[in-house]
């Protein structure tokens, strides 16, 4: 990445098309982008990018384990504040495997060079908030996708190395986070209580996203994030995850996994409880995922064989309205522990308690 002689303000149709590509890539992470005040807003966009350009490259099932990892130290080398590598040789170098019928997340690859001339251009302080975390993320993902390069899909072995993997698939991210929300003039104590949580914070979201996934994970991308030993204790043979005749002895394996993300539902309030909201940060755009993360929980209590199925496993339209409406009306830090009670026993939009 090039040095800067000095800071300016992103090219305003550059940060437009970045807010635009979130919507496209992740409505999930758009919900935050969009509760969140400027600059916040602009710059956890951006720093989202810079992370779902790697994200995308390593869950490229068209793309050999070998190439993924080459072009992942390449992305890497180009995020270096200290390297010469362009981010430009890292577009050429990934443009023959960028599929025909490429969707929007290959869109934001293709347009690295417009998302990392929008991060150039935020401030210095953001930027070294940013990088550390969003180059551990990068580096990790080639660590993984090379220790089962022989496999060509990852094969998660035990309960270690999945929060490993979580570790930086989004532990990086809520240190990223904080990172970003402790730059000003935020007490030591509180400080430390949030980094003490951030990476727990981001642990529970992947998990649950996990627990949810695991029939597209395989399918759609052959990674298997469910440990083996698991499912081995299960008499389910990694390799056929979401075989029919395992449906059931998979749906505990999912059960585990999902007892394991409950574990750290705490610390991730304590997040919530302790983040300052200054800067444009908001609670609502970071307890909006937390609850949703409770009812996903929730749904995958009653039904974890959806999960390895194509129906799937999430919460409905309602009650991610219902959600975003309490946590934009004025819900508070007090009300977390309330709402999380409510929303693990039932559908929040049910529980008469959300906005009509």
């Amino acid at each position: 990445m090039s040095a800067h002689a000095e800071d300016e303000l992103p090219n305003t149709a550059d940060l437009e098309w970045c807010h635009e590509a979130v919507d496209g890539v992740s409505r999930t992470f758009a919900l935050t982008v969009d509760v969140l005040e400027e600059p916040m807003s602009s710059y956890i966009c951006v720093g989202y990018l810079v992370c779902r350009i790697a994200d995308t490259i390593e869950d490229a099932e068209v793309i050999d384990p070998e190439d993924q990892v080459r072009l992942l130290r390449l992305y890497d080398r180009a995020l270096d504040p200290d390297d010469d590598t362009e981010v430009g040789e890292f577009v050429d170098a990934v443009g023959p495997y960028v599929p025909d019928d490429a969707g929007e997340e290959w869109a934001v690859v293709t347009e690295a060079e417009r998302v990392v001339r929008t991060f150039d251009a935020l401030p210095v302080d953001v930027r070294e908030a940013v990088t550390p975390p969003a180059r551990e993320l990068v580096q990790g993902m080639a660590m993984f996708v090379e220790r089962y390069a022989d496999v060509g899909g990852l094969r998660i072995q035990s309960r270690e190395e999945l929060e490993e993997y979580c570790y930086y698939a989004a532990g990086t991210v809520g240190n990223l986070i904080t990172n970003l929300v402790t730059r000003g003039d935020v007490d030591g104590d509180r400080v430390d209580r949030l980094y003490d949580t951030a990476e727990e914070f981001g642990l529970l979201l992947q998990l649950v996203n996990i627990s949810k996934d695991v029939y597209d994970d395989y399918e759609a991308e052959n990674n298997v994030y469910l440990p083996a030993d698991w499912l081995e204790g299960e008499g389910v043979p990694q390799d056929e995850v979401t075989a029919d005749e395992h449906a059931t002895a998979t749906a505990r394996v999912v059960r585990r996994t999902t007892a394991h993300a409950r574990t750290f539902l705490d610390d991730a309030q304590t997040y919530l409880e302790t983040v300052p909201t200054t800067d444009g940060n908001t609670l609502a755009a970071w307890a909006i995922p937390f609850l949703l993360a409770v009812g996903t929980l929730r749904e995958l209590a009653a039904e974890p064989e959806a999960a390895v199925t194509a129906q799937g496993v999430k919460v409905s339209r309602q009650e991610v309205f219902a959600v975003v409406s309490a946590m934009t009306g004025g819900s508070g830090r007090a009300s977390l522990s309330d709402l999380r009670e409510a929303i693990s026993s039932r559908p929040f939009h049910r529980t008469g308690a959300a906005p009509e």
